[in-house]
């Protein structure tokens, strides 16, 4: 029998076929092995398939062989992960473009795969100021020191001194690339990069060998914001890939916290406008700072205790779709997950707006929870 984790190497390999799309298939089959057989008529039912996709995917499936092409990979990139992994990053999985291949090299920490150690992305500008510098190294220090992993790009300035200072610290780090994570870019930091793999982790959706393209560095941020619990923007211009970063925290229903500056500097525009734009105040006083980060939800912590069985309440038809919803149809690899709000969408029948409503209804009712990133459990 072929592994899951094969169908999504496999369809990774199609194009057309990128994480959003990937993720949406595995949605409406229930598991990429599902897709990889279903009908042309029965993909063209997915969102966002469009035909000229359709026939992409049709012909290129008919010459690609997921068990072969799986143990190709194995051999030419020893450590990777796809969603069909228990250890792939469990807060990467709440995200609409989990990447189909996660590669990674260093120390894995199944505390931070699991959602249970919290880490926090810092980000900025690649020419920071003093300023900038020394906040940079206080917050990552401070975070360190109290347990969080400091998640940013290895790209120069801001980036660079968070990873330094957090393992100044003696905590850990992950850097996110926008190339293989054999590659070593900006070569500069080839050091810093030694020192990551020794006292944290290096990730990329990029295969080794993957050099440097232009295309990879906006990419690779939301795997920054999807990996973390919050993200600080240091400085950043109006036009930087701190922001990008931002915007996909937003998207995620992550935290985003950016640093104040004057308004007259050039690497304070972009934070000022994030501030502007709802963003919490990164404070003077650390401590306050900590307790903000700290007060996040343990998005997947583990429950050490079974609650009581509750007495169901007698539930309007609209009510009782919504929550049929949790368990019918409900694919393995979700079973034990909380489900993303367009799942609950797709598996009740019913219009967005609908949902929503009744999703609210079943919270104050104590039968349903949120927690960020859209996403919905029984409670």
């Amino acid at each position: 029998m072929v592994e899951e984790g094969a169908y999504w190497i496999a369809w990774a390999q199609i194009s057309g076929i990128g994480p959003v799309l990937l993720r949406r298939l595995q949605q409406h089959f229930g598991t990429l092995a599902t897709a990889w057989n279903a009908t042309k008529v029965q993909l063209g039912e997915v969102e966002g398939l469009g035909f000229q996709t359709l026939e992409k995917v049709v012909q290129q499936r008919s010459r690609l062989h997921p068990e072969q092409l799986f143990t190709k990979h194995q051999q030419e990139n020893s450590h990777f992960w796809t969603p069909a992994d228990t250890d792939y990053p469990r807060l990467l999985l709440e995200t609409p473009s989990p990447p189909p291949i996660l590669y990674y090299r260093g120390e894995v920490e199944l505390q931070e795969n699991l959602g249970q150690k919290p880490m926090v992305g810092i980000v900025g500008t690649r020419q920071p100021s003093e300023y900038g510098i020394r906040w940079t190294r206080q917050i990552s220090t401070a975070l360190a020191k109290n347990g969080f992993t400091v998640v940013s790009g290895m790209a120069e300035g801001i980036d660079t001194e968070s990873h330094s200072a957090a393992m100044k610290a003696g905590g850990r780090t992950i850097a996110v690339l926008g190339t293989g994570v054999d590659v070593i870019y900006p070569h500069k930091n080839r050091d810093l990069y030694k020192q990551i793999l020794t006292a944290g982790l290096v990730v990329s959706e990029y295969p080794t060998k993957t050099p440097p393209d232009r295309t990879h560095f906006p990419r690779r941020n939301r795997i920054i914001a999807g990996l973390s619990r919050a993200i600080l923007v240091i400085e950043a211009p109006l036009k930087s890939g701190a922001l990008i970063t931002a915007t996909y925290a937003n998207e995620f229903g992550r935290d985003v916290y950016a640093l104040p500056g004057r308004v007259d500097d050039h690497p304070s525009q972009g934070c000022l406008k994030l501030l502007s734009q709802g963003a919490s105040l990164i404070v003077k006083e650390l401590d306050e700072l900590l307790t903000m980060l700290g007060a996040i939800p343990q998005i997947d912590a583990v429950e050490v205790f079974t609650a009581p069985e509750k007495l169901m309440p007698t539930l309007s038809p609209e009510l009782q779709r919504v929550m049929d919803a949790f368990t019918a149809g409900v694919p393995e690899a979700l079973a034990s997950e909380a489900l993303p709000f367009d799942f609950i969408v797709q598996q009740s029948d019913m219009a967005a707006g609908s949902v929503s409503g009744a999703l609210l209804q079943l919270e104050l009712m104590g039968l349903v929870s949120q927690l960020p990133g859209m996403r919905y459990q029984k409670s």
